[in-house]
């Protein structure tokens, strides 16, 4: 989170708004808890993710938000498949 410019709150804060707007787009229902870790480790999967693809990762405040966007429906979409 260091690398991309983002501090340990803006991260929290960051995250809960991916998680939140992940939940939206994939009609999940989660609470705050959940959305900001969604957001937080999907923002890790998706920079890993893109790291295998030899893709330069998004920095800043923006950059991790659509990491994070991209990398919780990623989340989301593997738990609706492990819980079938």
């Amino acid at each position: 989170m260091e690398n991309a410019g983002v501090g340990w709150i803006a991260a929290i804060i960051i995250g809960g708004i991916a998680g939140w707007l992940a939940e939206k787009v994939m009609s999940s229902s989660m609470g705050l808890l959940m959305n900001i870790l969604l957001g937080i480790v999907g923002a890790i999967v998706a920079n890993w993710i893109l790291g295998l693809l030899n893709i330069q990762p998004l920095a800043g405040w923006l950059g991790y938000l659509i990491t994070g966007f991209i990398g919780a429906c990623i989340l989301i979409a593997i738990g609706r498949v492990i819980r079938r």
